[in-house]
């Protein structure tokens, strides 16, 4: 299976790990996270002191300095209709997206730090293929309900989040990707920088 996926953009990278998928939440809440809510939300309550209903948010607990904010499950829920979770340090999943125009951008480093995935429902389908009671229909009934739901993977998927600047597609040919997040440039300045002898 393959599909175009948005990555995080310079700033806010997309580490590179490999985990294990564990659980689907269909129409997840999205717990909006504090430097997201000091940096963006907060200057645009200010702005417009109805920012939080127009994009069905809601202030979780309410402290001193930054409020916990989450947005309510629904068609624009910055995460879409579903998100596919494996345990991380780094806070990163894979989930759909309500921006699906954004799949043609040739540059596609626009996210925060998690993966939008373009066919959310195929991947749901081949993560639950072997438990075969979430068929086609019900996967889509779940994620066109609009009610947070949580399914627990029993066979996880193996996940592998890698960098490539330089690779060999299936017919042998080379293919060259911008350096994103200037790895390349930092790994050939260790490489070739020649360290001064001692006097």
């Amino acid at each position: 299976m393959e599909m175009p996926v948005i990555v995080g953009k310079e700033g806010t990278g997309t580490m590179a790990f490999s985990d294990e998928i564990t659980k689907i939440v269909f129409n997840p809440y999205w717990n909006i996270p504090e430097s997201i809510v000091k940096n963006e939300i907060m200057p645009a309550m200010k702005a417009d002191p109805s920012y939080l209903k127009k994009k069905n948010m809601e202030i979780v607990k309410q402290n001193d300095s930054v409020p916990q904010i989450r947005q309510l499950p629904g068609k624009d829920n910055a995460l879409g209709r579903v998100k596919f979770l494996f345990p991380n340090s780094f806070d990163i999943y894979l989930h759909d997206t309500p921006n699906k125009d954004l799949f043609a951008q040739q540059n596609r480093a626009l996210s925060h730090g998690c993966i939008r995935v373009a066919k959310p429902d195929s991947l749901a389908a081949f993560i639950l293929r072997r438990q075969s009671e979430w068929t086609p229909e019900k996967i889509s009934a779940a994620m066109n309900s609009g009610k947070e739901q949580t399914v627990d993977v029993k066979n996880p998927v193996p996940v592998s989040i890698t960098y490539y600047t330089a690779f060999a597609d299936e017919k042998g040919k080379l293919n060259f990707r911008h350096d994103v997040y200037g790895y390349d440039q930092r790994t050939a300045e260790r490489m070739f920088t020649r360290t001064k002898s001692p006097a």
